[in-house]
């Protein structure tokens, strides 16, 4: 609005002058609405003064921030690497859960049991022809488990009870009986290979990877973005400098006019609009310095860990500056270390195997279910022994002989009375269309993957491709803009030179300081723009910890990952 204001000012001073040479009003006169016009734009120039922020900016503490500083910040305080971070935990403690079904598994039964039998046979008759009571005390103990090979499982336990009768036929009141129970499950055919747990574990084995793979993905995004945001943080500083070098040289111009006005070499009309290019150029400084303080947050918003932290309110001054030295790019190798690093290919194959090991998995399901089983079960018996003639039903007993639990163990252990078994059973359903389609699908989510892996390397080596030819560009331009600014340079010089010898116009000198100012901001864009270039391509490379010598170490089974800097930039 104020180089408007100051167009409607010149115009009415153009008005009124030829109104006055019309009038043929003195040249004192004149003089004097110039004065006045000249005031008039001086309170427009002091209208777009840059706002108080620089004031408040000067109130913060400042520091020095050089960009190795920035990426060590980055790693130890961004939100978005703490976020990631914690993936691969939580996948360590999945990977956790799902091994616990390998755990062994204790237990137990212990309690009373009583019995009283229908007297539907001789053989269940009690004492004085009453149904027989049968109590029972139990005290088992065992574990079980499933193996992670093959798909097998097996138990072991103890089982011991002791039992009092009423029975008129029972041999041993009270009776010990203890046995030692083991079983094993083998799968032949399905399960055998591969079952629901370990295709989970292996899937699970590779999201954990994944997430370490995502994790070097975040942090080598996030100090690609730090690092341009520091370079386009620096450009706004510099774009300020130049900014106030215009505004320097603006207000120079207006004092050395002003000048020669008063010792009557030069029209009071040319201090006027001299005054209107220092208001312009004080107009472009607050726009720089807006944009100066904007890149400031957005570095801000990587190297702090929230609002709290102290170099959230702080002013950061950039000391580092992009400098230019051209770099020849050897696009074959950029393309095959990218091949090699890129994290979304790297996931993308990481994708391949695991739908591989859930296609063996369905593809398993379809097989016969055979699982062969065998037990081992030596018993032993003990108690108070009854001897009677066992071949009269409820004969009196001759005589007892007190064996104990012991009697028990000891027939147990030396293996008098076992009993096993081996056999094995077959199953196969009729009708298996639902598995048969999931094994289809299955077999097209790879496919679909496969192809997917060579669609990404395409882009890879595409991508890489056009960011080797910008940084050559970049490089060009950066070369060209510095000719041209250099150039600008030496025609401000010279118009200067000639403008003090009359040989050149207000104007002329005007308009090379604008020149000037844009060929300085261009080269400062030129330059970052350049370093940008760099920074993607090292990103598209993943080369980007290499280069700066970061590590990400990562430990699975729960001792999550850490990122560490073995050296500066």
């Amino acid at each position: 609005m104020a180089p408007n204001r100051t167009i409607w000012i010149l115009t009415g001073v153009f008005v009124l002058a030829c109104t006055a040479a019309q009038a043929q009003v003195s040249d004192a006169r004149i003089h004097e609405l110039i004065r006045q016009a000249a005031e008039k734009v001086s309170q427009t120039d002091a209208s777009v003064q840059p706002p108080v922020a620089g004031a408040a900016a000067q109130a913060r503490p400042v520091v020095r921030l050089t960009l190795d500083e920035a990426v060590k910040l980055t790693l130890d305080r961004n939100l978005d690497i703490a976020v990631q971070r914690l993936n691969p935990e939580i996948n360590d403690i999945a990977i956790a859960s799902v091994r616990s079904v390998y755990s062994p598994t204790l237990t137990s039964t212990i309690g009373p049991q009583s019995v009283t039998q229908l007297p539907t046979s001789a053989l269940q008759l009690g004492n004085n022809g009453t149904a027989t009571i049968n109590d029972t005390m139990t005290f088992n103990g065992g574990i079980a488990q499933s193996v992670p090979w093959g798909g097998g499982s097996f138990s072991l336990a103890l089982n011991n009870f002791k039992r009092t009768t009423t029975s008129n036929n029972a041999l041993f009141n009270p009776q010990f009986n203890s046995s030692l129970s083991f079983a094993y499950t083998q799968p032949l055919l399905r399960n055998f290979r591969i079952d629901s747990t370990r295709q989970q574990l292996q899937v699970t084995k590779i999201n954990r990877d994944i997430s370490d793979v995502q994790l070097r993905a975040t942090v080598t995004n996030t100090l690609s973005n730090v690092r341009n945001a520091y370079w386009d943080y620096v450009f706004a500083v510099q774009s300020v400098e130049v900014a106030q070098k215009s505004v320097a040289l603006a207000e120079q111009l207006v004092k050395d006019n002003q000048t020669r006005v008063e010792v009557g070499t030069m029209a009071p009309i040319d201090v006027v609009q001299a005054q209107s290019q220092a208001a312009t150029a004080r107009q472009n400084l607050a726009v720089a310095q807006q944009a100066m303080r904007t890149g400031e947050l957005a570095v801000k918003r990587l190297i702090v860990s929230g609002t709290e932290d102290p170099n959230w309110s702080v002013q950061i001054d950039p000391v580092d500056r992009p400098d230019f030295v051209a770099q020849s790019i050897d696009v074959e190798a950029a393309v095959r270390r990218a091949l090699n690093e890129r994290t979304d290919l790297d996931i993308a194959k990481k994708n391949v195997t695991s739908n591989d090991v859930t296609l063996k998995f369905l593809s398993d399901q379809l097989k016969p279910q055979a699982d062969f089983n065998v037990s081992y079960i030596p018993q032993g018996v003990g108690g108070t022994e009854l001897f009677r003639d066992t071949s009269i039903l409820g004969s009196p007993i001759s005589r007892t002989e007190n064996l104990g639990i012991s009697n028990a163990f000891s027939t147990l252990l030396h293996n008098q009375y076992p009993q096993w078994t081996a056999q094995v059973n077959f199953s196969y359903p009729l009708g298996t269309s639902v598995q048969e389609a999931n094994v289809a699908r299955a077999r097209v989510q790879l496919t679909q993957v496969q192809a997917q892996v060579k669609q990404i390397e395409l882009q890879v080596a595409t991508d890489v491709t056009n960011a080797a030819v910008t940084v050559e560009s970049n490089g060009e331009r950066v070369q060209a803009a510095q000719a041209a600014r250099e150039l600008a340079e030496k025609q401000l010089e010279a118009e200067q030179s000639k403008f003090e010898v009359g040989m050149s116009t207000n104007y002329n000198v005007i308009q090379s300081q604008r020149d000037l100012a844009t060929a300085q901001n261009n080269e400062l864009q030129a330059i970052l723009n350049y370093r940008k270039s760099l920074v993607e391509l090292e990103r598209l490379q993943q080369t980007t910890l290499q280069n700066l010598n970061i590590t990400v170490l990562t430990a699975g089974g729960g001792g999550g990952t850490a990122v560490r800097t073995t050296s500066g930039q």
